[in-house]
């Protein structure tokens, strides 16, 4: 199904993306102009950009789940253990989901402490990308492990 590694290449290419960014973010707010406004934006709370080393380990978290989808999806050689790494997968597609529901569903508590436009932009855009990054991660781990698009019968 060559559905499944156009999936999985839009969703690791995504997540690739979002970890470079992540790792911009350990030196410089771009592209917003100030710490101010990125706390405000991205973070909801606080007066700056969160320190490097979290930043820098999200970053990472997110190259090493985008390689996991890439790799289950066939887009890329998929190295070590098969069973690894489409346990890595649904990981993936579990936190995203998460991720996602929460953002949409928390009314009170940790959701009101965050600011007003923070909790636009995460009903309007996080939210629903981490919720399509989750689905398409899950259709990744569900087609099978490494998939690979049949080849030419001999």
């Amino acid at each position: 199904m060559r559905a499944v590694r156009v999936v999985g290449t839009a969703v690791a290419g995504v997540l690739a993306g979002t970890g470079a960014l992540h790792a911009v973010w350990t030196v410089s707010p771009w592209p917003l102009r100030t710490p101010e406004e990125f706390a405000d934006t991205v973070v909801g709370t606080g007066d700056g950009v969160p320190p490097a080393a979290a930043c820098a380990a999200v970053a990472g978290l997110l190259g090493a789940a985008a390689y996991l989808v890439a790799a289950e999806a066939g887009a890329v050689p998929a190295v070590g253990p098969a069973r690894l790494r489409r346990a890595g997968v649904w990981t993936v597609s579990a936190v995203l989901l998460t991720r996602g529901a929460g953002g949409l569903t928390l009314v009170g508590g940790e959701r009101a402490l965050r600011s007003e436009r923070f909790r636009r932009l995460d009903s309007r855009y996080y939210s629903p990308l981490c919720l399509a990054l989750g689905t398409g991660a899950a259709v990744v781990a569900a087609a099978g492990t490494g998939y690979r698009e049949p080849g030419p019968v001999a």
